[in-house]
């Protein structure tokens, strides 16, 4: 006895694909960037230093005295002078007031008048401390004006290129069913 058969085939379908990637490029441009640095401002005060040397005590040591001083010195020793002459012919006239009492005023004062010193002064060595010297020190004072820095930055956008892809979809292979019927 034959028994009725049925045959089926089938043949599966298949898509294909054609895939085109997509491109994409990116590039950053650098930034523009310009910096200036203004120089700083210094401005410097000095007040300079002052010395001052006096040596007018060492120089009259020496006797190498100033006119002005000289002539003090000269007016003094003349006052002096005057007192101690005046002073002399009151006592030779009081000596020659009282010759009644004996003695020999006249010879003893002509005598005194011939017994006298002269003293010549060549000036003295100065001492160390005869010279006087001051020193004021220099002032300085320095200003500085620092000047920022101008910075100034442009930036620049990407630069993007994109080409998307695509898929484009086929059939590679048809599907297919195929009966057969035996009986």
């Amino acid at each position: 006895m034959q028994i009725p058969q049925i045959r089926i085939e089938s043949q599966a379908g298949k898509i294909g694909l054609n895939i085109n990637k997509p491109i994409q490029s990116i590039e950053q441009p650098q930034a523009d960037l310009s910096i200036e640095q203004p120089p700083a401002e210094m401005t410097i005060n000095r007040q300079p230093g002052r010395l001052t040397i006096d040596q007018t005590l060492a120089r009259e040591n020496l006797d190498l005295k100033s006119v002005f001083k000289r002539n003090d010195e000269n007016a003094q020793l003349g006052y002096q002078t005057l007192m101690e002459y005046i002073s002399k012919t009151v006592q030779e006239g009081d000596e020659l007031m009282k010759i009644e009492n004996g003695g020999q005023p006249l010879i003893d004062q002509v005598v005194r008048a011939m017994d006298r010193e002269s003293v010549f002064n060549t000036g003295n060595t100065p001492s160390q401390d005869s010279v006087q010297i001051d020193y004021a020190p220099a002032k300085v004072e320095i200003e500085w004006n620092r000047n920022k820095p101008n910075i100034q930055v442009q930036l620049n956008k990407p630069i993007h290129d994109y080409t998307p892809g695509n898929v484009e979809v086929f059939m590679q292979q048809y599907p297919s069913l195929n009966i057969d019927f035996t009986i």
